[in-house]
């Protein structure tokens, strides 16, 4: 059966995260394999990249679903448009090779976290980003950010109860861009996260920016090995996945 590969673009703020949720419950997952149910007639399972939580947003998820259609790749991305809610859209579509996975075949992933740092909220970026009222230490939060880059155990930095067979990652970056007073900008590049480790990461480095933690104590932080040891869970509307990297 021929295999597809979808670029996604989402607003995570109505849905319920990707994975498929009980019924009546929104997910990215079930509106798109629906939304292919209604233009090709035919049941699939997408597979995406990265499991979003709930209003975590999307420029660059990645999804494969194997399925018969007529249509060629861009009269399908314009037929699955044409269905699709307005806070979901394909951007890309392609044939992929047989077995493809989105998930299992991903090499690293990019997720973006924006803080406005104003006196004063920001309403056209309330969806997009966290706020944080004071003007933070940002060379505090640079210096503790480049203590984590690295192959480290990061068990401090996942979501209590979710289970892996390892908690070890590589990040591969971790930049923090902006400036005291604007929007404050993550960039973090890893070849996997664990369950809210992103998050976790930044909510971290922000209690670092608060003067609530040392920027010398990720080493610590990071042999404990605990969660309760790391700082709190970002919110999610601030962070988004920016593009998923394959060979």
């Amino acid at each position: 059966m021929p295999n597809h590969r979808l670029t996604l673009e989402y607003d995570g703020t109505g849905f319920e995260g990707w994975q498929r949720q009980p019924e009546g419950h929104r997910s990215v997952q079930a509106t798109l394999e629906e939304g292919i149910a209604r233009v090709t007639g035919a049941a699939v399972r997408v597979v995406g990249a990265g499991r979003t939580d709930a209003g975590v947003h999307a420029e660059g998820q990645v999804a494969s679903a194997s399925f018969e259609t007529r249509l060629a790749p861009p009269a399908l991305a314009r037929a699955l448009n044409a269905v699709l809610p307005a806070d979901l859209a394909v951007v890309e579509l392609a044939s992929a090779p047989p077995g493809f996975h989105a998930r299992y075949d991903a090499r690293s992933k990019h997720y973006r976290y924006q803080v406005w740092n104003g006196a004063s909220p920001s309403p056209l970026r309330a969806r997009r980003a966290a706020w944080v009222r004071r003007p933070l230490d940002l060379a505090a939060v640079r210096d503790a950010a480049r203590e984590l880059v690295g192959n480290h155990d990061f068990a401090s930095f996942r979501a209590v109860g979710s289970r892996v067979g390892t908690t070890v990652r590589t990040l591969l970056r971790l930049d923090v861009l902006g400036a005291p007073g604007e929007l404050v900008v993550f960039e973090l590049e890893a070849t996997g996260f664990l369950r809210h480790m992103a998050r976790t990461l930044v909510g971290t480095l922000l209690e670092v920016g608060r003067g609530r933690r040392r920027c010398d104590s990720m080493a610590s932080l990071l042999a404990a090995r605990e969660r309760a040891a790391a700082g709190p869970t970002a919110p999610a509307r601030g962070l988004t996945l920016v593009r998923v990297q394959y060979d």
